[in-house]
């Protein structure tokens, strides 16, 4: 359990004997079980509220900071299209790049502003 073996459980429970003495060791049983009880009650208290603040439906091991690497997550934003939706809001469907759009309309009018390429 705390990296304890049998024997050496036992010779701390001899230890504690001795040190405490027949006469107390009951009373120090008790107020160390009463530790206990109101840690775990803690512990059982500190999960409970922690689902009720970010829901039932909240996956903890998701929130894992060691599965977080940072060069994963900005080669999905870099290489990875974002889904959208069409027109019609059914099917996702992968976002346009930005030089695969042809040049923005001029405010005001449909047709295209005009494009300089020598300008760019």
């Amino acid at each position: 359990m705390f990296g304890v073996n049998g024997w050496e459980a036992l010779v701390l429970l001899l230890l504690v004997l001795i040190v405490v003495g027949p006469d107390r060791l009951p009373e120090v049983a008790r107020q160390v079980a009463g530790w206990l009880r109101s840690v775990r009650d803690f512990l059982q208290g500190a999960k409970e509220s922690v689902k009720r603040e970010l829901g039932d439906d909240v996956d903890l091991a998701s929130l894992d900071p060691r599965q977080y690497d940072p060069r994963r997550i900005v080669r999905d934003a870099l290489f990875e299209d974002t889904p959208s939706r069409g027109r019609g809001g059914s099917s996702p469907v992968s976002a346009p790049k930005m030089w695969e759009q042809g040049p923005a309309p001029h405010p005001g009018t449909s047709e295209a502003a005009p494009f300089d390429e020598d300008a760019t």
